[in-house]
Formats: structure tokens, C-alpha cells, sequence
């Protein structure tokens, strides 16, 4: 299934150190210019894609709605978590490639499009 390789890849990035997880250190590597791709769990609250979805598109950076916040920890290594964040252009590119393949994620393939709003 598509999904478990994604869940697969977040973990890879994990491994390579290029991937953070939690909302406050998310928040911060966002602010400081280092996220790639911030992925925010489906079943995260609607404020926190909000304030995620607000703060990528004001900083061009992509975002992707993706995934259950127990799978995304669980994949990654840590406990339950709503937000990560991918550190490297390769690894961020190849994740909204196979994401947006999916086509999963509450229309997230178009969220964070650099063309959009």
C-alpha cells in the first residue's frame, strides 16, 4: 500500500536526521527557514493545520495534510504526533511526489503549492 511507504520514507528521514517532529520544535525550524515540507495529521486539531497551513503558505514553504497522528510518530520513532517537519529539499520532494501519487490527505496535494494562493 502507498501509504505504508510513505509512513516508510518519514521514517528513512528520521534515520537520516532530516526530519523533526512535535509542534513546537515544527513551529520553530519553520520560523528559523529550515522546514521543507511540514506534514500535519489528518486527525490533528482544525486549529493546528490552520495555524500550519497560514504560517507555510506566508513562508513558501509546502505543506501536506497526511496520515494519523499515532502511524506518524509510530514510523518516525516517538510517540503520537501531529506535525513534523522535513529538513532536506530531496527527502521533502520525494515525499509530496508520493503523497500527491496517493492522492490522500483532505486535498492536501494542492495546499502548499507555491502557485496557489
Amino acid at each position: 500500500m502507498l501509504e505504508n511507504r510513505i509512513y516508510s520514507f518519514l521514517g528513512l528521514a528520521r534515520k537520516a536526521n532530516k526530519l523533526a517532529a512535535g509542534y513546537e520544535s515544527c513551529e520553530r525550524l519553520l520560523k528559523a527557514g529550515k522546514a521543507e515540507l511540514v506534514i500535519v495529521a489528518e486527525d490533528a486539531s482544525q486549529n493546528t493545520k490552520k495555524k500550519f497551513i497560514d504560517a507555510c503558505n506566508y513562508r513558501k514553504v509546502d505543506i501536506r495534510i497526511f496520515g494519523k497522528k499515532e502511524l506518524l510518530g509510530k514510523f518516525i520513532g516517538k510517540d503520537i504526533r501531529s506535525v513534523i517537519a522535513v529538513l532536506d529539499r530531496g527527502f521533502a520532494k520525494r515525499t509530496i511526489e508520493l503523497i500527491d501519487e496517493a492522492k490522500i490527505g483532505c486535498g492536501g496535494e494542492a495546499i502548499g503549492k507555491k502557485e496557489s494562493l
